[in-house]
């Protein structure tokens, strides 16, 4: 399989199953066009050369025949799912130490905070006993992360000191080391909070939708105030403390802003270097959710934030865009190029409570509780997940980009379609624009 498109001036070819990519020009490009369609190889010449040089087209049709000699283009496929499923090694371990929140974000999946049941703020040992589990259900793996979540995590400041210098001495002991990260809304990342992340070194991903009178629609305190004017500066003056380095802002774009290109641009211009704008998910009675008639112009949105990310390059206002990160070198191992979610098998989140669920977009949903801290797993509801691949999803199977995405996120696709496995057909195609993008970006940069 391959796919081919045509942006900013350049007609890119990608092989599939190699993931070799090339530019070419007009006349290679028709011939892959013509081989895709079914003209054998050996008919190519005669095929072209009614429309081009002929000396010109024998050279494209040997270099064409030497890609594919190479397996670089047209390449064969893997051959169907290989692999058993991933057994339950945690790499990664969300901590709800707060369901609670001081926003009112309009498109919250968490109930505002609470995950529809009632405020609760985990207490010191369920902290501990989830440092526990982690460094027990990490397996052989030395390195693993853990993100304090919510609700608002801050309003929990306490519990995260307490757990992190828990997990430090318990790591070390394990010949483990844990990588901490706290995910903000920033409207108290300030005085003993902020210093304290820095200290602790921890990766920060911060809550900013954009442009300040988008983010205030979207994400008011709860009383209907807008919390730009609070959290904008706060970001800016901890970012600058720590030289705008291991973070992401993150954001969320609506159908109030299907114009985000230039959220991020206002963020790009207010100086943050790492960005992350993700679409909405929610359900089609939601005002302010994406539909399938938005498709071409979110499509011309993320064209537009490539080109202002090759403009700003090498400029002051350089950013790190997350969905363009490709690497064409050393990409994802197997596992994670045909299971690019890890919930419920190397990704797990743990309530204040001590529920244990396999993201923390599944927080809530009793069907998906893996267990308990303490407690015996659903090992049937853990090889339920570990199935949910590329070669088990139907749609995945034709996808030119099902091992970059790695089928999705599950969480999404069971929000959407009641079912892990029934991809978003939306966020398909927002992931493969996405792509498309990333992959002009390298192309782009190779060429110089």
């Amino acid at each position: 399989m391959i796919h081919k498109f045509m942006l900013g001036g350049l007609k890119i070819v990608l092989d599939v199953e190699s993931g070799s990519i090339h530019v070419v020009d007009d006349l290679a490009y028709e011939g892959i066009t013509l081989l895709e369609a079914g003209i054998p190889l050996y008919a190519l010449g005669d095929a072209l050369r009614h429309k081009y040089n002929a000396a010109a087209v024998k050279e494209v049709v040997e270099e064409l025949r030497c890609l594919i000699n190479n397996n670089l283009l047209f390449s064969s496929p893997a051959g169907g799912n290989v692999l058993k499923p991933p057994e339950f090694a945690v790499k990664s371990l969300c901590l709800n130490v707060a369901h609670a929140c001081n926003l009112s974000c309009r498109y919250c999946f968490a109930g505002q905070g609470s995950f529809a049941g009632e405020s609760s703020l985990m207490s010191r040992e369920v902290g501990f006993k989830a440092i526990d589990f982690l460094l027990e259900k990490s397996g052989k793996r030395r390195n693993v992360e853990l993100d304090f979540f919510g609700g608002e995590p801050l309003l929990n400041f306490p519990v995260i000191k307490a757990v992190t210098e828990y997990g430090e001495k318990k790591a070390t002991a394990a010949g483990k080391k844990i990588k901490y990260t706290v995910t903000t809304n920033a409207t108290e990342l300030a005085g003993e909070k902020a210093a304290y992340f820095q200290e602790k070194n921890f990766c920060v991903v911060l809550s900013l939708d954009g442009r300040k009178e988008v983010n205030d629609y979207m994400r008011p305190y709860r009383d209907g105030r807008g919390s730009f004017s609070t959290i904008e500066p706060n970001m800016l003056r901890f970012l600058e403390e720590r030289n705008h380095e291991n973070y992401y802002v993150r954001g969320t774009y609506t159908s109030f802003n299907l114009d985000f290109s230039n959220d991020v641009a206002f963020l790009a211009g207010r100086g943050f270097k790492s960005i992350s704008l993700e679409p909405v998910v929610g359900g089609e009675e939601c005002e302010y959710s994406l539909k399938m008639e938005h498709l071409p112009q979110l499509a011309e949105e993320y064209e537009k934030v490539a080109e202002l990310y090759l403009s700003y390059k090498n400029t002051p206002r350089a950013f790190k865009f997350f969905h363009f990160n490709f690497d064409l070198e050393a990409g994802p191992c197997l596992v994670k190029r045909i299971k690019g979610c890890g919930a419920g098998t190397d990704y797990a989140a743990v309530t204040p409570a001590g529920d244990i669920y396999p993201c923390h977009q599944f927080v809530g949903k009793e069907d998906f509780k893996l267990g308990k801290l303490g407690g015996e797993l659903n090992e049937a509801l853990i090889q339920e997940f570990g199935r949910a691949n590329v070669f088990n999803k139907e749609k995945c199977s034709s996808c030119w980009a099902r091992y970059y995405c790695g089928g999705g996120c599950l969480a999404n696709a069971y929000n959407k379609n009641g079912d892990i496995n029934k991809n978003d057909e939306l966020g398909c195609e927002l992931e493969r624009k996405r792509l498309e993008c990333a992959i002009y970006i390298k192309a782009k940069e190779r060429m110089g």
